[in-house]
Protein backbone atom coordinates (compact mmCIF):
# COMPACT_ATOMS: atom_id res chain seq x y z
CA UNK A 1 0.00 0.00 0.00
CA UNK A 2 1.64 3.42 -0.83
CA UNK A 3 2.02 5.74 2.53
CA UNK A 4 -0.29 8.50 2.59
CA UNK A 5 1.15 11.21 5.27
CA UNK A 6 -2.36 13.03 5.54
CA UNK A 7 -3.53 9.30 6.65
CA UNK A 8 -4.26 9.06 10.67
CA UNK A 9 -5.90 5.94 12.62
CA UNK A 10 -7.65 6.68 15.75
CA UNK A 11 -8.85 3.53 18.63
CA UNK A 12 -10.63 4.75 21.64
CA UNK A 13 -11.53 2.28 24.33
CA UNK A 14 -13.59 2.68 27.36
CA UNK A 15 -11.17 0.28 29.26
CA UNK A 16 -10.05 2.11 32.41
CA UNK A 17 -6.73 0.62 32.06
CA UNK A 18 -5.98 -0.69 29.21
CA UNK A 19 -2.84 -2.60 28.96
CA UNK A 20 -0.16 -2.20 25.55
CA UNK A 21 2.80 -3.67 25.07
CA UNK A 22 5.90 -2.39 24.63
CA UNK A 23 6.34 -3.38 21.00
CA UNK A 24 3.17 -1.49 20.63
CA UNK A 25 3.44 1.42 23.06
CA UNK A 26 6.45 2.36 20.80
CA UNK A 27 4.55 2.59 17.82
CA UNK A 28 1.03 4.88 18.54
CA UNK A 29 0.62 7.95 21.04
CA UNK A 30 -1.42 7.01 23.81
CA UNK A 31 -3.71 9.94 25.44
CA UNK A 32 -5.37 9.03 28.62
CA UNK A 33 -8.36 11.10 28.95
CA UNK A 34 -9.18 9.96 32.67
CA UNK A 35 -10.24 12.09 35.16
CA UNK A 36 -8.09 11.96 38.26
CA UNK A 37 -9.42 12.76 41.75
CA UNK A 38 -7.71 15.76 41.99
CA UNK A 39 -8.62 17.21 38.53
CA UNK A 40 -12.31 16.41 39.51
CA UNK A 41 -12.22 17.82 42.82
CA UNK A 42 -10.93 21.02 41.24
CA UNK A 43 -13.73 20.89 38.50
CA UNK A 44 -16.62 20.15 41.19
CA UNK A 45 -15.19 23.50 43.37
CA UNK A 46 -15.29 25.57 40.27
CA UNK A 47 -18.94 24.73 39.71
CA UNK A 48 -19.90 24.86 43.32
CA UNK A 49 -18.52 28.58 43.20
CA UNK A 50 -20.33 29.47 39.69
CA UNK A 51 -23.62 28.18 41.08
CA UNK A 52 -23.54 29.33 45.03
CA UNK A 53 -21.09 32.44 44.13
CA UNK A 54 -21.27 33.26 40.39
CA UNK A 55 -19.96 37.16 41.79
CA UNK A 56 -16.93 35.73 43.11
CA UNK A 57 -16.02 33.05 40.07
CA UNK A 58 -16.53 35.88 37.54
CA UNK A 59 -14.27 38.04 39.50
CA UNK A 60 -11.19 35.50 39.27
CA UNK A 61 -12.14 34.71 35.52
CA UNK A 62 -11.74 38.51 34.87
CA UNK A 63 -8.39 38.23 37.07
CA UNK A 64 -6.94 35.29 35.01
CA UNK A 65 -7.90 36.76 31.71
CA UNK A 66 -6.29 40.38 32.63
CA UNK A 67 -3.34 38.71 33.57
CA UNK A 68 -2.89 37.16 30.39
CA UNK A 69 -3.91 40.05 28.33
CA UNK A 70 -1.11 41.82 30.27
CA UNK A 71 1.41 38.73 29.70
CA UNK A 72 0.66 39.29 25.72
CA UNK A 73 1.32 42.91 26.03
CA UNK A 74 4.70 42.63 27.50
CA UNK A 75 5.60 39.85 25.27
CA UNK A 76 4.48 42.09 22.38
CA UNK A 77 6.60 45.02 23.49
CA UNK A 78 9.56 43.12 23.88
CA UNK A 79 9.18 41.71 20.40
CA UNK A 80 9.35 45.22 19.23
CA UNK A 81 12.17 46.54 21.32
CA UNK A 82 14.05 43.28 19.44
CA UNK A 83 12.78 43.80 16.10
CA UNK A 84 14.16 47.39 16.29
CA UNK A 85 17.67 46.68 17.89
CA UNK A 86 18.21 43.66 14.99
CA UNK A 87 17.34 46.92 12.31
CA UNK A 88 19.13 48.92 13.63
CA UNK A 89 23.22 48.57 11.46
CA UNK A 90 25.94 49.90 13.95
CA UNK A 91 25.80 51.48 17.65
CA UNK A 92 25.55 55.32 16.91
CA UNK A 93 22.31 54.89 15.20
CA UNK A 94 20.84 52.82 17.71
CA UNK A 95 21.68 55.51 19.66
CA UNK A 96 19.77 58.03 17.74
CA UNK A 97 17.24 56.33 17.47
CA UNK A 98 13.98 58.49 18.34
CA UNK A 99 11.59 55.80 17.45
CA UNK A 100 13.82 53.32 19.71
CA UNK A 101 13.73 55.24 22.73
CA UNK A 102 9.72 55.69 22.23
CA UNK A 103 9.46 52.27 22.63
CA UNK A 104 11.38 52.09 25.64
CA UNK A 105 9.20 54.65 27.33
CA UNK A 106 6.23 53.35 26.14
CA UNK A 107 7.18 49.83 27.46
CA UNK A 108 8.66 51.33 30.90
CA UNK A 109 5.51 53.17 31.11
CA UNK A 110 3.19 50.25 30.64
CA UNK A 111 5.11 48.00 32.27
CA UNK A 112 4.64 50.03 36.09
CA UNK A 113 1.31 49.98 35.04
CA UNK A 114 0.56 46.44 34.83
CA UNK A 115 2.81 45.69 37.81
CA UNK A 116 0.45 47.84 39.77
CA UNK A 117 -2.35 45.98 38.55
CA UNK A 118 -1.34 43.09 39.27
CA UNK A 119 -0.25 43.63 42.56
CA UNK A 120 -4.27 44.58 43.19
CA UNK A 121 -5.40 41.67 41.42
CA UNK A 122 -2.95 39.16 43.79
CA UNK A 123 -4.16 40.78 46.78
CA UNK A 124 -7.72 40.10 44.86
CA UNK A 125 -7.06 36.48 44.18
CA UNK A 126 -5.97 35.34 47.02
CA UNK A 127 -9.29 36.43 48.81
CA UNK A 128 -10.90 34.89 46.31
CA UNK A 129 -9.54 31.68 46.90
CA UNK A 130 -9.36 32.01 50.64
CA UNK A 131 -13.27 32.06 49.94
CA UNK A 132 -13.37 29.49 47.51
CA UNK A 133 -10.71 27.04 49.82
CA UNK A 134 -13.23 27.01 52.60
CA UNK A 135 -16.00 25.28 50.90
CA UNK A 136 -13.12 23.17 49.42
CA UNK A 137 -14.65 20.14 51.58
CA UNK A 138 -17.42 19.70 49.58
CA UNK A 139 -15.46 19.73 46.44
CA UNK A 140 -13.58 16.35 48.38
CA UNK A 141 -16.30 14.92 49.23
CA UNK A 142 -17.98 15.14 45.54
CA UNK A 143 -14.58 13.35 44.18
CA UNK A 144 -14.90 10.75 46.64
CA UNK A 145 -18.55 9.67 45.74
CA UNK A 146 -17.98 9.73 42.17
CA UNK A 147 -15.08 7.07 42.46
CA UNK A 148 -17.06 5.32 44.55
CA UNK A 149 -19.85 4.81 41.91
CA UNK A 150 -17.06 4.44 39.15
CA UNK A 151 -16.29 1.14 41.07
CA UNK A 152 -19.41 -0.58 41.08
CA UNK A 153 -19.39 -1.39 37.46
CA UNK A 154 -17.15 -3.98 38.81
CA UNK A 155 -19.48 -5.92 40.52
CA UNK A 156 -21.86 -5.12 37.29
CA UNK A 157 -20.87 -3.82 33.99
CA UNK A 158 -24.60 -2.49 33.49
CA UNK A 159 -23.82 0.44 36.37
CA UNK A 160 -22.40 2.66 34.31
CA UNK A 161 -22.65 6.50 35.46
CA UNK A 162 -21.74 9.45 33.39
CA UNK A 163 -19.51 12.27 34.88
CA UNK A 164 -22.05 15.67 33.27
CA UNK A 165 -25.13 13.22 35.28
CA UNK A 166 -23.08 13.39 38.12
CA UNK A 167 -22.44 17.04 37.96
CA UNK A 168 -26.17 17.63 37.12
CA UNK A 169 -26.80 15.37 40.64
CA UNK A 170 -24.10 17.84 42.31
CA UNK A 171 -25.63 21.07 41.07
CA UNK A 172 -29.16 20.16 41.91
CA UNK A 173 -27.67 19.59 45.01
CA UNK A 174 -26.17 22.62 45.32
CA UNK A 175 -29.44 24.55 44.16
CA UNK A 176 -32.06 22.19 46.41
CA UNK A 177 -29.99 22.10 50.05
CA UNK A 178 -30.64 24.58 52.46
CA UNK A 179 -28.65 27.43 52.32
CA UNK A 180 -26.76 29.01 55.57
CA UNK A 181 -24.54 32.19 56.06
CA UNK A 182 -22.50 30.25 58.08
CA UNK A 183 -19.91 28.56 55.97
CA UNK A 184 -19.11 25.47 58.17
CA UNK A 185 -22.78 24.55 58.48
CA UNK A 186 -23.44 25.36 54.74
CA UNK A 187 -20.53 22.73 54.36
CA UNK A 188 -21.77 20.19 56.53
CA UNK A 189 -25.54 20.22 54.92
CA UNK A 190 -24.34 19.89 51.58
CA UNK A 191 -22.29 17.06 52.13
CA UNK A 192 -24.61 15.10 53.89
CA UNK A 193 -27.71 16.22 51.08
CA UNK A 194 -25.08 15.38 48.00
CA UNK A 195 -24.47 12.03 49.67
CA UNK A 196 -28.66 11.17 50.65
CA UNK A 197 -29.23 12.25 47.02
CA UNK A 198 -26.62 10.25 45.52
CA UNK A 199 -27.59 7.14 47.50
CA UNK A 200 -30.69 7.53 46.59
CA UNK A 201 -30.13 8.36 42.49
CA UNK A 202 -27.93 4.90 42.86
CA UNK A 203 -30.05 2.55 44.54
CA UNK A 204 -32.95 2.93 42.13
CA UNK A 205 -30.97 1.67 39.54
CA UNK A 206 -28.95 -1.44 41.34
CA UNK A 207 -30.67 -4.74 41.71
CA UNK A 208 -31.76 -5.43 45.30
CA UNK A 209 -28.74 -8.35 46.22
CA UNK A 210 -26.74 -5.44 45.23
CA UNK A 211 -28.25 -2.30 47.67
CA UNK A 212 -26.72 -3.44 50.52
CA UNK A 213 -22.71 -3.96 48.87
CA UNK A 214 -23.36 -0.30 47.55
CA UNK A 215 -23.78 0.78 50.60
CA UNK A 216 -21.00 -0.87 52.17
CA UNK A 217 -18.76 1.04 49.69
CA UNK A 218 -20.30 4.34 50.18
CA UNK A 219 -19.45 3.82 53.91
CA UNK A 220 -15.82 3.12 53.21
CA UNK A 221 -15.10 5.57 50.82
CA UNK A 222 -16.08 8.40 53.29
CA UNK A 223 -14.66 6.95 56.22
CA UNK A 224 -11.19 6.82 54.17
CA UNK A 225 -11.93 10.20 53.29
CA UNK A 226 -12.04 11.58 56.35
CA UNK A 227 -8.92 9.19 57.35
CA UNK A 228 -11.34 7.57 60.05
CA UNK A 229 -10.30 3.56 58.27
CA UNK A 230 -7.26 2.57 56.70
Amino acid sequence: MPYNSNFKFFLTTTLPNPHYSPETSVKVTLLNFAITPAGLEEQMLNLFVMLEMPDLQEKKNSIVADNAKSAQIMYDLEDKILATLSEAKEVMELLESDNLIDILADSKQTGDEIAVRRAESEITEKEIDITRESFRNVAYRASLLFFCIESINLIDPMYQYSLQWFQRLFGSSVRDSQPSEDVAERVSILNEFQTLALYQNICRSLFERHKLLFSLLLCMKILMGDNKID
